[in-house]
């Protein structure tokens, strides 16, 4: 099978130098991660394009090599930098004559076609490249005949047919696809610099890391922990999640700073209306501090206009004075519901819904138009070292080993040799599964999405021990410590031994 990818139109319109740039990260890219998930494909670069060929491995049934290239189309639904790409078959034209040329694309059009039309409408769609005796057009006609004489049942249909036949003839060459699948669009990681992404583990926040990855954005984690242990590895579960599945080419790094000493600080000495806008300054000070530190450029916060009491003109003019770096917010004129139905589309709102809201300061009337000198004078009845304290004392973990800096996750029983009635729940994707599928013969195994885990656990039965299991044991910590958080005692996590 071969996978033609269509690059976004941001990068077609680049000058010849960039857009190669862009094309060329965007196939390094897609090979990192395709090595991540141990998956294999040829990778070419176009000039307006990128080709994956799969070819078949050794000894590879029919079954294992459709769900590695089901795989392989799931990592280019998501990465950025593809605005679509088409599952297509490749042929050369050896015909200089029109009529025979015509009839060589009809033929293998059919070929791929017979047994699939049926009954249904059909359209052809043909665009072209190059020097040729033969418009698009008569293409069109042509193919669209062939099949038509070769099945009566079936009929053309312009406008939404069931089947939509794509060709595309580049010179000697020219594809024939079925299957045009979107992707996220926006531009390759790595060539668009750095940010520092505030993360609370909630919907605003959440979305606004996706949408600066969706854009090429480097994007690394900084989280202020306002609700201990329990809040920590649910903002983790987010972040691991948004990294794995949209951003894994590149490594970033998850900055946890503990800020419950600059919070009780401004309990005990700033005026209630001031709190929020405060506690905001803080932070941005802080993020200031370890983005420069990091030689990233950008902070990027998920506020949005006027959601809340600190998120209105004046006082986001105020939040702003109080950070030297570029602020960028991805969300500001965004409503809540859109916000929320995107992170439906992406994934993330299993988590961002059961992240409580840790709200630290609480003002009886916020202000919404703080004053600067009035903010200034709150702020001068703080100990500014307490603020340094909570930079300093900051832990910085890169973000595939952030379970292995938890106390919480540390404290998950590691199970390689479960007991009679044990139930091992298999947390990987359907093609995970099909893959490596586990074979256990005294504990029976049920399967239940990562994403649902959460979820699903509330309808499980309290007195039986549960196993969480995926393939490398990531993920199925930061699930079972989430849940011995929330005060499930009857978890752990399934790592058989290999040796």
């Amino acid at each position: 099978m071969k996978f033609v990818v269509k690059v976004s139109p941001e990068i077609t319109i680049k000058s010849r130098n960039v857009r190669k740039q862009f094309i060329q990260r965007l196939c390094n890219n897609l090979r990192k991660v395709m090595t991540s998930r141990e998956l294999s494909a040829d990778v070419v670069a176009r000039w307006d394009m990128v080709e994956l060929v799969v070819d078949r491995q050794f000894q590879e049934d029919d079954k294992n090599y459709g769900i590695r290239c089901s795989a392989i189309a799931t990592v280019l639904q998501e990465t950025p930098g593809i605005a679509h790409f088409f599952e297509a078959a490749e042929y050369e034209i050896d015909e200089e004559s029109e009529v025979i040329a015509l009839e060589q694309i009809a033929q293998a059009t059919l070929g791929l076609m017979q047994g699939k039309i049926g009954d249904k409408s059909f359209a052809i769609r043909c665009k072209r490249q190059g020097q040729h005796d033969f418009g698009s057009s008569e293409v069109e006609r042509h193919v669209g005949g062939a099949i038509l004489k070769a099945n009566l049942n079936c009929r053309v249909q312009l406008k939404q047919p069931d089947i939509t036949v794509a060709i595309e003839i580049k010179r000697k060459r020219f594809f024939i696809s079925t299957k045009k699948v979107a992707g996220i669009g926006g531009y390759p990681i790595g060539n668009v610099g750095q940010v520092l992404s505030l993360i609370s583990g909630g919907f605003d926040s959440c979305v606004a890391s996706y949408q600066c990855i969706q854009r090429g954005m480097q994007t690394h984690y900084l989280f202020f922990n306002l609700g201990g242990l329990a809040h920590e590895v649910g903002v983790k579960q987010a972040a691991h999640y948004l990294w794995q599945r949209y951003g894994s080419s590149h490594r970033v790094g998850f900055i946890n700073v503990p800020f419950e000493g600059v919070v009780q600080e401004i309990l005990e000495n700033v005026n209630h209306a001031y709190m929020g806008v405060v506690l905001k300054r803080m932070m941005m000070r802080a993020a200031d501090q370890i983005a420069e530190q990091m030689q990233i450029e950008a902070v990027v916060t998920g506020e949005s206009l006027a959601q809340v009491s600190s998120q209105t003109l004046p006082n986001l003019a105020q939040i702003d004075k109080s950070i030297n770096c570029l602020v960028m917010r991805p969300l500001i004129a965004s409503n809540k519901m859109a916000i929320i139905q995107q992170s439906v589309e992406i994934g993330v709102d299993q988590y961002a819904e059961r992240m409580p809201e840790y709200c630290a300061v609480i003002s009886n009337k916020p202000t919404t138009a703080a004053k600067t000198e009035k903010l200034e004078h709150e702020e001068s009845k703080m100990d500014a070292a307490v603020l340094s304290r909570a930079i300093a004392n900051r832990k910085l973990s890169a973000i595939d080993e952030i379970y292995e800096h938890s106390e919480l996750i540390d404290n998950v029983s590691q199970v390689a040799t479960p007991q009679a009635g044990d139930v091992i729940v298999d947390i990987r994707k359907d093609d995970e599964i099909e893959r490596k599928p586990l074979a256990l013969i005294n504990n029976k195994t049920i399967e239940i999405p990562a994403y649902k885990v959460n979820h699903a656990f509330l309808e499980l039965e309290k007195d039986i021990n549960y196993l969480l299991f995926c393939e490398r044991g990531v993920i199925s910590k930061l699930h079972a410590a989430h849940l011995m958080a929330e005060g499930f005692k009857n978890v752990g996590v399934y790592v058989p031994n290999t040796a």
